[in-house]
């Protein structure tokens, strides 16, 4: 593989390509590549790098190596880099706005402003957070403390529909908390994580943070990894059991967010005119493309005809 040179703050980040691996602190190119579609119009946006199992082994031993100097320094130390984080991420937020609404497909200004507005917000808000020592007990015998320890390197596989929100809101806490982290977008939308992660390249120390897309073969590769402490996993039910088959192999942890069978209730008597838009949009907003999404209706039979009737007139 080809290793770019280092990475420096003031360095212009074209949006519009080419794109690269984010390994140990540098762009790294890739001998293949894999199309990227623009969902409104089937057009290729842009080419993605393909990166092999050797990239993802590169990519986990670099975590691994960042992980005693990043988890050594301080709760305040580590929280400034995050915030800065959240700065260089707010210097951008234009432009992944922008690419975000051409490789995932959502509207600028309803879906795609809100989601990198919040992920942003969440970064920055999350550098404020602390995990202290909590004190169980503390008499003249003993002491008992609870410490949260950071575990070393973390996997994250991110999905299609919220790809910067999802993939920021693992990345925050993980840093956060002293961990380094490995992750690998969707196949479908990785052209944001990839930005997202060149930006964290001028933050972070090398390998705090590094950024592989590529095929499925990849996430089994890191689930199964020896050196990989925790898997969170945002997808599909049907994958998320494969992720916990493989995971189980060395009882690594593991957190799942799977898809949702939501249902809303209108009950008898409720002030339901209101809940229509709000309903309408908790079904169909993100083209109905989202975990929480309210799958099924439930209105009661004294109101049924005058809520559907509302429902398709707002619609």
């Amino acid at each position: 593989m080809n290793i770019a040179s280092a990475i420096k703050p003031d360095v212009h980040i074209d949006f519009d390509g080419p794109y690269a691996l984010a390994i140990n602190g540098r762009l790294v190119e890739t001998n293949k590549s894999f199309q990227v579609l623009n969902p409104a119009t089937n057009a290729v946006l842009a080419d993605a790098p393909e990166g092999t199992t050797e990239h993802m082994e590169a990519a986990i031993a670099a975590a691994k190596t960042a992980f005693p100097a990043w988890s050594s320094l301080g709760w305040d130390e580590r929280a400034d880099y995050v915030a800065r984080y959240a700065d260089a991420l707010e210097a951008h937020r234009e432009e992944l706005i922008t690419l975000l609404t051409l490789e995932q497909g959502k509207p600028r200004h309803s879906m795609a402003t809100g989601e990198v507005d919040a992920a942003i917000f969440w970064v920055r808000e999350t550098a404020k957070r602390r995990l202290d020592v909590q004190t169980i007990e503390d008499t003249a015998d003993h002491t008992v403390e609870i410490h949260h320890t950071p575990l070393g390197v973390v996997g994250a596989i991110t999905p299609w529909n919220f790809p910067v929100l999802l993939g920021l809101w693992k990345v925050a806490p993980c840093l956060i908390t002293g961990n380094t982290m490995v992750m690998k977008p969707s196949p479908y939308t990785p052209l944001c994580t990839l930005r997202f992660g060149q930006i964290a390249q001028s933050v972070f120390p090398a390998g705090v943070l590094n950024i592989v897309s590529g095929g499925n073969e990849l996430g089994q590769q890191m689930t199964e990894h020896p050196d990989v402490a925790k898997i969170s996993f945002t997808g599909s039910t049907a994958t998320g059991k494969k992720v916990m088959a493989s995971g189980s192999s060395n009882l690594k942890r593991i957190t799942l967010e799977l898809g949702g069978n939501d249902a809303a209730i209108v009950l008898e008597g409720a002030d339901w005119r209101p809940l229509v838009p709000i309903l309408f949009w908790a079904a169909f907003g993100n083209s109905g493309q989202w975990c929480i999404a309210s799958k099924r209706l439930y209105v009661h039979s004294s109101i049924h005809s005058d809520f559907v009737a509302a429902f398709v007139d707002f619609s």
